[in-house]
């Protein structure tokens, strides 16, 4: 039974709606993806918060609005730190700004415009909706007080988070702002092993070097020793050299 289909007034606002996460691999990789380079993304920001599927209570009273867990949502102006909810008041009344959903097969149309309607009606500032099967992003953004879907996003940039969004034809790409494109937590392990790798051989590299400089300076001193043991000789022999 799904805890929030009745009230409980022990426990007004639960942490869980009983639910999985995700419905399948390909969702519960894209909600991770998403959540954790916007976590690097944000690592140095101390007043960005990043979760992912995190029942948002945008009001105390649940009978004016009951909550929804985003995939992923960005509140930019509050702390990190752990939460077993989304308790909008308690938050300085900061609505996440910035919400994503990844579609899945047990996504209806009609959960689906519950979703925009909520979001729309507590203050999300971006929305991006996007199904990996048959790689098409939608793209909403609040207009005049409202969010409106976006007609051209070819290249879409986020106004809030500087990130890309782009295409390859084969699926997503998503791009920090820098540039380097969003990895999987498995392709983010074979970068940091490259790395790793790479900082091994420039440490062997320059220790190579170390060694061969040492090496000259043993010649050189060598050879100006000869040199020495040379002249003393020519000059015992009465030859200035």
């Amino acid at each position: 039974m799904n805890p929030l289909a009745h009230f409980d007034p022990d426990d007004p606002y639960p942490e869980s709606d009983g639910q999985p996460m995700a419905d399948n691999t390909e969702q519960y990789d894209w909600m991770v993806k998403i959540k954790e380079n916007l976590e690097i993304l944000f690592a140095q920001d101390p007043q960005v918060f990043v979760a992912a599927d995190l029942l948002w209570y945008p009001v105390p009273d649940r009978r004016v609005a009951g909550p929804v867990a985003p995939d992923v949502m960005v509140a930019i102006g509050r702390p990190k730190g752990r939460r077993g909810c989304y308790k909008q008041w308690e938050e300085g009344g900061i609505a996440p700004q910035v919400v994503f959903e990844i579609l899945s097969p047990s996504n209806s149309a009609k959960e689906m415009a519950d979703k925009l309607g909520f979001y729309d009606g507590f203050g999300v500032e971006e929305y991006y909706v996007y199904d990996p099967p048959g790689n098409l992003l939608e793209v909403w953004l609040r207009q005049d007080g409202r969010l409106r879907r976006m007609a051209h996003i070819k290249g879409w940039t986020s106004p809030r988070l500087g990130i890309r969004f782009a295409s390859n034809g084969e699926g997503l790409e998503i791009f920090h702002p820098q540039g380097q494109r969003f990895l999987s937590s498995v392709e983010l392990a074979e970068r940091m092993r490259q790395e790793a790798a790479r900082a091994d051989r420039e440490r062997a590299q320059a220790e190579d070097e170390r060694v061969r400089a040492d090496q000259e300076r043993a010649r050189a001193e060598q050879e100006r020793e000869r040199a020495d043991r040379l002249a003393e000789r020519l000059r015992a022999l009465g030859i200035e050299p």
